[in-house]
């Protein structure tokens, strides 16, 4: 079966012709699990896969990863065959931040009568989770203060980082496999995000060759990056993967 990482978007918060950062895994060409839920990602989704998505992961709450929550928490609450069936995957050091910024407005219906959680099937998570009888791993990143952000690996097929300064010492753990990885990245660093004189000070060539960039600035930026030797992500793109290692499997002696 094929697997792909499809990257619906790849910019950063003020890259709008780019994209909110957003990422779906796909099996067999179907979309399995989507990666944070920004302004323009639902869009992105829809016109890509016709229907919201029926899983969701959530790396942090900067609202250009879950300004999207909004629209889908009304498809998914007028909608029977859905609501309450969305299940949406969140670290729990994570989630009291998605509570006080999303869920918490008061009266999430005018009307009254309902709950932001009452559209999803919530699931909080912290080294990770089952999904369509596929483990996925979660790790924490460096991005603002401690565990709030967090990233996701499907072990042997892909590591995404999420927002993240370099993490040299968590992806020797967790892109050991020769997992794709698919990284955040700048031309220019800063006390959150990675820069590309980051990268290429804290990672090894072997590491580098397995990375491709996103969450940039703008055209240009991608163009300098790809200048200097990196594989940089385009809205649209799909990426083929390796297909996961199966979890039960004993692992290579």
């Amino acid at each position: 079966m094929d697997w792909k990482l499809r990257f619906l978007g790849v910019g950063n918060a003020s890259a709008v012709e780019l994209g909110s950062a957003c990422a779906v895994v796909e099996r067999g060409s179907s979309p399995l699990l989507m990666i944070d839920c920004g302004q323009e990602a639902m869009t992105a989704y829809l016109e890509a896969y016709g229907e919201p998505p029926g899983a969701v992961f959530i790396t942090h709450v900067h609202l250009d990863h879950v300004a999207g929550m909004e629209r889908l928490f009304v498809d998914a609450f007028f909608d029977e065959s859905r609501r309450g069936r969305i299940r949406l995957y969140v670290p729990v050091t994570v989630l009291p931040h998605l509570q006080a910024r999303v869920a918490d407005y008061p009266g999430v219906l005018a009307e009254g009568g309902a709950n932001f959680w009452d559209a999803f099937q919530l699931v909080p998570v912290r080294s990770g989770f089952w999904h369509e009888r596929h483990w996925f791993e979660v790790f924490p990143v460096r991005h603002h203060q401690p565990e709030t952000a967090w990233g996701l690996r499907l072990p042997g097929s892909f590591v995404y980082t999420g927002d993240t300064r370099p993490i040299p010492e968590v992806l020797a753990y967790y892109a050991d496999a020769g997992e794709f990885i698919a990284h955040d990245c700048a031309l220019h660093g800063n006390p959150s995000h990675s820069g590309i004189d980051d990268l290429e000070r804290e990672y090894s060539p072997e590491l580098l060759a397995r990375l491709a960039l996103y969450h940039y600035a703008s055209a240009d930026e991608a163009r300098v990056l790809r200048e200097r030797g990196h594989r940089v992500l385009e809205p649209g793109e799909g990426v083929v993967l390796p297909p996961p290692r199966d979890p039960r499997a004993p692992l290579p002696s």
